[in-house]
């Protein structure tokens, strides 16, 4: 275990006062190296620059965010690890609020007023459970599901005060492996037992994978009526009841956990793109004109929330308000291109709107060149760039928009609303046709790949791969097979870690985009394979890395 005089701690506290008094009561159980930040903003800047290994954070945080928020941000940005610990520092009623129904919980939470002995067993304890864990988070960082699994499934006998830690995380890592049914069956064991609402919710997510939506709807409404509060399963219900075609229920449901909790932006933003496709202007111009205020305080805010805004004022006519808002997004946010590009988007609809064709379709057409290589833009704002080429006569820019979505973001979900948005217009022979086209491009790229692992050309083949996926970065198919082509290498050539992490990311990104392929779990069990083969353990990779920064430090020198 680290002593705690090795640790290096973030405190996040707006108060002075409270500041001082935590730095005091650190420093009298030994911990010195203390950096400090007096907002969440400041705190993300700081954990995005440098590694802690403790968080100590207060709960009531100003401008709009909590520390439970703040959590989900970094656990769900990925801007710290799982062996960073957060503790939470808060009053007794927000405790009471919070601590049973955390789908993200902190590694603990300590009530005030504190006390510094308590504070240091708290501390010491947290370390033990960390320590207990971190062997299986390691084994994950380095792409060894089944490594962890088997980890979490030894190690809960060796240490039974941590039994139900490690059922939840080897609940986890099944679903992560593609392994529903078994993680399920854990759920039921923890379930048995007692009625957690994490592990109702695990339940629940697990059997949305599967499609079972009613099975998952049901232990939803049971959860939340069980606890009002629990956010997290208001948010999955909402996903099943869009996914399942019911858009004004998922509205429902989500005007509900913003009543329960009215500060997270992500969830607000659903809600008011669902105002807005369901028809309801007004109560999406409300919604998004509170998610582009509180992203003034916020990391990350997209500028795309601006162009919601200005759909919802359009709607509502409200010319001179769509206007106002497009002068704020180029003031705020000007210069980014994913920025310009929402700016032209905003533009061209509001021209539309105004009758003027001609600055309509030049701010389109600048919108639609852009489009493909700005960062990160959404499905939906492409969709909507769509939509607007088709309505202003630029059916090539429309198609050119339509190829890049399903070369870049091929999953289910995202072929089946961009064949709703060009149904929607009359084109869904168009949308086959596309479809069709990009198809055969996939199984050319994927064909060449494979003929030259065939062949015995592993380099070519990864070569050829690893441009396929930059091709088609959102296509879990072309994923899949670029890291079969790393992983072929890695079996006839041998153990190469640049190559390794590679597959890590693209195993990761396919996960993500289609978490009930079939392919995960043979792709999880092939790299658990190379990695035994090759006896790969977390602390060589550690190893190889630091040597690594010892020489490019060495060499700037």
């Amino acid at each position: 275990m680290v002593a705690l005089d090795r640790l290096k701690i973030l405190v996040i506290e707006a108060q002075p006062t409270m500041r001082a008094q935590l730095r005091t009561m650190l420093s009298s159980i030994g911990m010195e190296e203390v950096q400090f930040a007096v907002s969440a903003g400041m705190a993300v800047r700081r954990l995005r620059e440098a590694r802690y290994d403790l968080i100590l954070c207060e709960y009531n945080l100003g401008e709009g965010q909590d520390g439970q928020h703040l959590l989900e941000d970094l656990r769900n940005h990925e801007i710290i690890p799982l062996d960073t610990l957060f503790v939470m520092i808060t009053g007794e009623r927000n405790y009471e609020r919070v601590v049973s129904t955390a789908e993200l919980s902190p590694n603990d939470y300590i009530l005030k007023p504190l006390a510094a002995e308590a504070l240091r067993v708290r501390l010491m304890r947290a370390l033990e459970k960390r320590d207990a864990l971190l062997p299986a988070w390691r084994l994950m960082a380095i792409g060894d599901i089944l490594g962890a699994i088997a980890y979490c499934d030894e190690a809960q006998d060796r240490y039974p005060l941590y039994l139900i830690d490690f059922l939840r995380l080897r609940a986890e890592l099944h679903t992560a492996a593609g392994q529903t049914d078994e993680a399920i069956a854990i759920y039921h064991e923890i379930l048995s037992a007692k009625a957690i609402p994490w592990a109702q919710l695990g339940l629940a997510r697990a059997l949305y994978l599967k499609k079972a939506y009613a099975e998952a709807e049901e232990i939803l409404d049971g959860l939340i009526n069980e606890h009002e509060r629990f956010i997290a399963a208001y948010d999955l219900l909402a996903k099943l009841k869009e996914e399942s075609g019911d858009a004004l229920g998922a509205r429902t449901v989500l005007k509900t956990a913003t009543l329960r909790s009215p500060h997270r932006v992500s969830r607000l933003r659903q809600l008011g793109e669902l105002s807005l496709s369901t028809g309801d202007p007004e109560a999406a111009e409300e919604v998004m004109g509170e998610v582009v205020r509180k992203g003034k305080y916020s990391d990350f805010r997209d500028p795309e929330d601006h162009v919601r805004l200005v759909q919802a004022q359009i709607a509502l006519n409200k010319v001179d308000a769509a206007a106002t808002t497009i002068t704020d997004l180029d003031r705020s946010m000007g210069g980014q291109p994913k920025a310009e590009l929402c700016k032209a988007l905003s533009s061209a609809l509001l021209h539309a709107h105004t009758g003027d064709t001609t600055r309509a379709q030049q701010a389109l057409l600048a919108a639609a060149h852009a489009a493909p290589s700005a960062s990160k833009l959404s499905v939906g704002i492409k969709q909507e760039l769509i939509k607007a080429c088709f309505d202003q006569d630029m059916g090539d820019a429309g198609k050119e928009l339509v190829m890049d979505i399903l070369r870049t973001s091929a999953d289910e979900r995202t072929v089946e609303t961009t064949r709703e948005v060009m149904k929607s217009i009359g084109l869904e022979a168009l949308s086959r046709e596309i479809e069709q086209r990009v198809q055969e491009e996939v199984k050319a790229l994927i064909s060449v790949g494979a003929e030259k692992a065939h062949a015995g050309d592993y380099d070519g083949a990864v070569a050829e791969m690893m441009n396929a996926a930059r091709r088609m970065p959102g296509n879990p198919h072309v994923l899949f097979n670029a890291a079969l082509a790393l992983l072929r290498h890695i079996e006839h050539r041998g153990w190469n870690e640049a190559f390794a992490r590679q597959a890590r990311a693209l195993i990761d990104r396919a996960r993500k985009l289609a978490p009930t392929s079939t392919r995960l779990a043979a792709i999880t069990e092939f790299m658990h394979g190379l990695i035994k083969r090759y006896g790969i353990r977390p602390e060589r990779i550690a190893e190889s890395a630091d040597k690594a920064a010892m020489f490019r430090n060495t060499a700037r020198r």
